[in-house]
């Protein structure tokens, strides 16, 4: 690995932002640093227990970006991950590169004996899934997958209201992740995005997010699902594009409680009624979980906020990690969660397209 050399000043004027020496920190990795890995290495920066010691990118404009924006550190660069995880002064790893290379970074990492945060989706198969649960479990080093709704204090006061019997007995849930457009076929994501073995489409690569809630908010995963999906609007487009544009999925829970949930990207800007919702509906009345988090009686007589606003902490689940690998501290999400949001979602995808009702044992993974 190729070591950038920077201006002594700066690292120094770096260092001293940390409380603490370079051999308390959590020496730390980024493996992708697109759009969403600049973001994650922006927060580890933050981090007063992690310092970060490598970068790896295949493309150069990015690792070059990335590694100017971490010069106080003087990382070390590299466009192959597999020098990252050998690399055995590396304690963690930040993985937030195309969701199928997810799970084979990750097993390749713990294996290592690295802590690993990785990036939503934590794979796109059920295989991956499956030998990533297997190795996270038999290791003893801390792994995180990037759920971050999981680090919301409002959401999870919420859910915490509806799981105790706020809102009575839980009957039925509503949710939604619109878009009003398409990735820019030219952007970052566009080499992979639109490719379906690589991303799972919006359903796994985005609606992951939505789906954890739901599974959250309802107290398990589902036991079967049904749906229908397409491209009406953007046919070919990218050419060679194989994932849908929209998608309807009703999920069955063992509870009795139903999901129904769709995603397009041909939502209307301005069309009063947002993009991305969530409806849980009990007994004793509604809560909109998403955007706002109110509570409606079933007589309509009373509505009132259900959950106080917190100021939540941009990085608060970056936080949680390093609490974590630093002291043992229980972590929002663990492998259970991010295999389950995954296979929710991959399960959406599954009934799409082989046109039938598919039961969560299919998949074959134990959570």
């Amino acid at each position: 690995m190729n070591r950038r050399i920077f201006v002594g000043g700066a690292a120094a004027a770096a260092q001293s932002a940390f409380s603490q020496s370079p051999n308390d920190q959590v020496a730390t990795a980024m493996i992708g640093v697109g759009n969403r890995g600049s973001f994650l290495l922006s927060a580890v920066m933050k981090q007063p227990d992690a310092r970060v010691v490598a970068i790896c990118d295949i493309k150069p404009d990015r690792l070059d970006k990335a590694a100017t924006a971490a010069a106080g550190t003087n990382p070390k660069t590299t466009s192959d991950w597999h020098k990252i995880i050998d690399d055995k002064s590396i304690d963690a790893v930040y993985i937030a590169t195309p969701p199928y290379l997810h799970a084979e970074m990750a097993i390749a990492a713990l294996k290592a004996g690295k802590h690993v945060y990785c990036e939503k989706p934590i794979g796109t198969t059920p295989a991956q899934i499956r030998e990533l649960v297997k190795t996270a479990k038999a290791s003893k080093k801390v792994f995180m997958p990037g759920q971050q709704l999981r680090s919301m204090i409002q959401l999870g006061d919420a859910v915490r209201k509806i799981r105790e019997g706020a809102i009575g007995d839980l009957l039925f849930v509503k949710a939604q992740r619109h878009a009003s457009a398409d990735l820019p076929y030219d952007g970052p994501s566009g080499d992979w995005y639109y490719n379906y073995q690589k991303s799972g489409g919006y359903l796994v690569e985005q609606s992951v997010h939505n789906l954890d809630l739901c599974n959250w908010v309802i107290g398990e995963h589902p036991t079967r699902a049904a749906g229908f999906g397409g491209i009406n609007l953007h046919k070919d487009e990218p050419k060679g594009r194989d994932i849908y544009d929209h998608q309807s999925i009703t999920y069955d829970y063992a509870n009795g409680v139903k999901l129904s949930f769709t995603q397009m990207v041909f939502h209307p800007r301005r069309m009063p009624v947002n993009n991305q919702t969530l409806n849980v509906y009990g007994s004793k009345g509604a809560v909109d979980l998403m955007p706002a988090v109110q509570f409606y009686s079933i007589d309509g007589k009373e509505q009132n906020e259900f959950s106080p606003k917190v100021e939540e902490k941009n990085d608060a689940h970056m936080r949680a990690f390093f609490d974590a690998v630093r002291k043992g501290a229980k972590l929002p999400a663990d492998i259970t969660i991010g295999a389950t949001a995954a296979l929710t979602a991959i399960l959406g995808n599954e009934v799409c397209r082989q046109g039938r009702v598919i039961g969560w044992k299919e998949l074959g993974v134990e959570v």
